[in-house]
């Protein structure tokens, strides 16, 4: 069991940059794969980012390739979310996730544990 705390989202203008933290309770953060997905108003949740146990591999969703940067400090229990360039469509809420399992996924049912979200508005 895993509990996860978002923080760092706001309002923004557009090519302004946010920082996006997620903190895991428990020992066993590093054994966990973790994502970032994002849910605009009336839309599904749509995957973000990923990255391994060992940060050895990430992965991007191609509408923020270049943009936005997953990383991981598995000595704080944490995952971040660099996001540069912001555009008015990436205002959503953004969820972090965690699959104890090896292998990233983009799928949002594959992934077990969920935080509560945090939103983040982009204003053009």
């Amino acid at each position: 069991q895993v509990q996860l705390v978002e923080s760092g989202g706001g309002l923004v203008q557009a090519g302004g940059s946010l920082r996006l933290s997620c903190v895991a309770s428990g020992r066993t953060f590093s054994s966990y794969i973790m994502a970032w997905f994002r849910q605009a108003p009336g839309k599904e949740r749509d995957f973000v980012a990923a990255i391994s146990r060992s940060s050895m591999t990430t992965d991007h969703a191609d509408s923020v390739k270049g943009r936005f940067t997953i990383s991981r400090d598995n000595a704080k229990n944490t995952v971040y979310l660099q996001m540069n360039s912001l555009k008015p469509e990436d205002t959503a809420v953004y969820y972090c996730a965690a699959r104890p399992a090896l292998g990233i996924l983009t799928h949002a049912r594959a992934y077990d544990y969920w935080g509560q979200g945090t939103q983040v508005t982009v204003s053009s």
